[in-house]
């Protein structure tokens, strides 16, 4: 108990709260600005933690890490784009909302998702930081596999008025993220002689310009010329009866991500998209996702900020990274003479009790901010789209460009954005593209592994429990909307019978 009391006073040192505050405001502008976001944004932190005090370097870290987090959705919501990756499924759902002229509600709904995600994984990284990480461990290539194939299976909910159109964009997406190298034998695959391409294709880049540029496009073409948003500026909390309505989806998704969070080299992007998933598969409303629907948003909004909770589980408890934002933090750590690990519990327990409170705190600064700086955000659309396009041009060739200050990374944008166009133009979703390029390492990676440790025998996948579970889940739920609709079939012609 006297750890505790040490680590409350190690909070309210004002070097502390000032790196609180300072770290969540710029947090917030790094994830609404495109291509920026958190490992920018820590990465360029770094050098002042050679300056200020322990206790500050951390609490600035934490604060930049939750508050770019949650910055992401304000892009995601006002132009159509996710500020950092961990956004991307915000958008599916929180732009619609936008253009429907309720702006200020998504922002509300993704603030106070956000918040909530935060601060109930805090308590779940309090509480069992120990026993999830030993969870996080039992999960090897096969256990990956199977919940990389879960998250695949979310491109037939979110593409259900064309599911051929949906899964050809999802394979587009899979395949667009193997070019490069080959991350087990280093052969280089599908470069066409280019050597930028020997690298891969970057996620922000092609996030960026294939939502962002295109949706720049789409304003700029003849069809949908004129066409002006209507929004609400300002913020809007949620009333007590809609929390309470979709209280058990903002759970769920707040368990999902602080899970998956736990897994090691996950991260949230996967984590949103997992959430999204089974948010479109549980959800009564599911049939208005893509639409405007707040439960997408819970989802994706839940999940990716209580990552930041879980990401920390496996770093402070085993010292093995949750994801490359706590990769960058763990050498941070080190760098201030802290060494996560089991040890760390019972040598340091006074930092670690700090580092729980400073992401209380820092998610409460956040929902402050979040609800102040949101107005002025939401104004963005109430720019003449004359002007708004430009702008979003602009921010969004800085932003990518900022990044590795590589001109190669604007050709992706603009090519990305070109291939958007003509993939909205002809009446493909957008969102199986994302999907499929999130998920494509992780299955392809964990497949591969998998077989090796299994002879190259795919059956003895299904000799792993957890995999086993997974996979007959991905079963039911693709399989179900079929029995779904059979069912309503023979009811309904009994009922004509009957008359």
């Amino acid at each position: 108990m006297n750890e505790l009391f040490i680590a409350v006073n190690m909070v309210l040192e004002s070097a502390s709260l000032i790196a609180i505050t300072v770290g969540v405001f710029a947090g917030i502008i790094i994830g609404a600005l495109p291509g920026l976001g958190s490992i920018l944004g820590i990465t360029m932190a770094l050098p002042l933690t050679f300056v200020l005090p322990k206790e500050a370097s951390i609490a600035l870290l934490l604060a930049l890490y939750c508050g770019s987090v949650y910055g992401g959705s304000i892009a995601a919501i006002l132009i159509n784009t996710p500020g950092t990756p961990q956004s991307a499924a915000t958008l599916f759902d929180g732009h619609p909302m936008a253009k429907k002229g309720r702006a200020d509600l998504a922002l509300g709904w993704a603030t106070t998702a956000s918040f909530a995600g935060g601060v109930i994984s805090t308590i779940i990284l309090a509480a069992a930081a120990p026993l999830l990480a030993s969870f996080g461990l039992r999960f090897g290539p096969v256990e990956y596999f199977a919940l990389g194939l879960f998250a695949l299976t979310c491109i037939v909910s979110v593409a259900r008025e064309n599911i051929i159109k949906g899964v050809l964009a999802g394979l587009f997406g899979l395949f667009a993220a193997v070019v490069g190298q080959d991350p087990l034998t280093g052969d280089i695959r599908f470069d066409f002689n280019s050597f930028e391409l020997s690298a891969g294709i970057g996620l922000v880049p092609f996030l960026v310009g294939l939502f962002a540029l295109s949706e720049v496009f789409w304003r700029l073409s003849e069809k949908h010329s004129g066409q002006n948003i209507v929004i609400r500026a300002g913020f809007k909390i949620p009333s007590f009866s809609e929390l309470r309505q979709r209280f058990s989806v903002m759970i769920k998704s707040t368990l999902i991500g602080t899970w998956v969070g736990a897994l090691p080299g996950i991260g949230a992007t996967a984590a949103s998209m997992v959430s999204y998933a089974e948010a479109k598969r549980s959800s009564p409303n599911s049939s208005r996702f893509g639409t405007g629907e707040p439960d997408g948003i819970i989802a994706s909004e839940s999940a990716n900020n209580a990552v930041t909770g879980g990401a920390l589980v496996p770093t402070l408890s085993l010292g093995i990274p949750g994801d490359p934002i706590t990769a960058v933090m763990l050498g941070a750590l080190v760098i201030q003479g802290v060494t996560p690990g089991p040890r760390l519990f019972t040598e340091r327990p006074d930092i670690v009790y700090f580092i729980f409170l400073t992401l209380f705190a820092a998610n409460f600064a956040m929902f402050i901010f979040g609800a102040l700086l949101a107005p002025i955000f939401s104004r963005i659309l109430r720019i003449p789209e004359q002007l708004l396009m430009p702008c979003i041009i602009v921010l969004v060739a800085l932003g990518i460009y900022s990044i590795n200050v590589d001109p190669f990374d604007l050709l992706v944008v603009f090519v990305s954005g070109i291939v958007g166009f003509v993939l909205r133009y002809n009446g493909f979703p957008l969102a199986p593209v994302v999907i499929g390029f999130v998920l494509s390492p992780l299955i392809e990676q964990s497949l591969r592994q998998g077989l090796i440790l299994t002879d190259e025998s795919f059956l003895q996948f299904f000799t792993h429990p957890i995999a086993l579970v997974l996979f007959i889940a991905t079963a039911l739920f693709l399989v179900w909307p079929a029995v779904r609709k059979y069912v309503k079939r023979k009811r309904s012609a009994k009922i004509l019978e009957i008359v």
